[in-house]
């Protein structure tokens, strides 16, 4: 039996709705910040930091971080698979930006969480 590889996730129609879904949190999570800028009259740094030391707003950080990692996945396969022919330099690849991407919600969580 062959297998193809023809998606990041299950198949293309996963894919569509992983980045539709990735998108609207992200618009959300933006909404959410503009809005707060929006109703403080003066963004300080105590303002800042007792806006993110809310429990709702780190989850939300981390629902979006999630979102943009996914986001980025499947837009960093699409454009290797579509432009990196070599088999080996296009894994070599995902395999770079998947442990960037990983180190990046890593990171991400210690930051968010560290507040």
């Amino acid at each position: 039996m062959v297998n193809v590889v023809a998606s990041a996730g299950q198949n293309g129609v996963h894919d569509y709705i992983l980045l539709r879904a990735s998108a609207i949190i992200l618009v959300l999570y933006t909404l959410l910040l503009f809005g707060f800028f929006v109703i403080t009259p003066s963004v300080t740094y105590d303002v800042w930091n007792n806006f993110f030391a809310g429990i709702s707003v780190k989850l939300a950080t981390i629902i979006a971080l999630l979102a943009l990692l996914v986001h980025a996945k499947i837009g960093v396969w699409q454009v290797l698979s579509d432009y990196v022919k070599p088999a080996l330099l296009r894994g070599t690849l995902q395999f770079f930006f998947s442990v960037t991407l990983l180190a990046y919600l890593v990171f991400g969580s210690l930051t968010v969480w560290g507040v």
